[in-house]
């Protein structure tokens, strides 16, 4: 195996902070980094990713990391009760944007 890498540390810590019943798709994480790309991230998943919770990784269309790996993300997915539909997640009420639980996307509306 590869040695780990600084690029591949910080998608591995992102997706640690992903929450459970949330997601993020590959090219989520490239740009909430400010680097790489789907594939870039894919690869460090392929690589490094089984020691996180890697089911909280999808692609854009809400389909699991790997076909193969479907029976596996889709137990996962519905333990921590994230969106679905049917065998995909739904990227509309699951997908995470990386701030914290309770962060209003709006600072202003604290003061409504």
């Amino acid at each position: 195996m590869d040695p780990l890498n600084p690029f591949a540390e910080r998608v591995l810590d992102l997706v640690e902070r992903i929450p459970p019943g949330k997601v993020m798709a590959y090219g989520d994480i490239a740009e909430y980094l400010g680097e790489g790309g789907p594939r870039q991230v894919g690869k460090v998943m392929s690589t490094w990713g089984g020691g996180v919770p890697w089911w909280r990784v999808v692609h854009a269309d809400g389909s699991g990391a790997a076909p193969d790996h479907l029976r596996e993300c889709l137990t996962h997915w519905r333990e921590e009760g994230t969106p679905l539909r049917g065998e995909r997640v739904d990227m509309r009420h699951a997908r995470w944007d990386g701030r914290p639980a309770g962060h209003l996307a709006d600072p202003s509306a604290d003061f409504q």
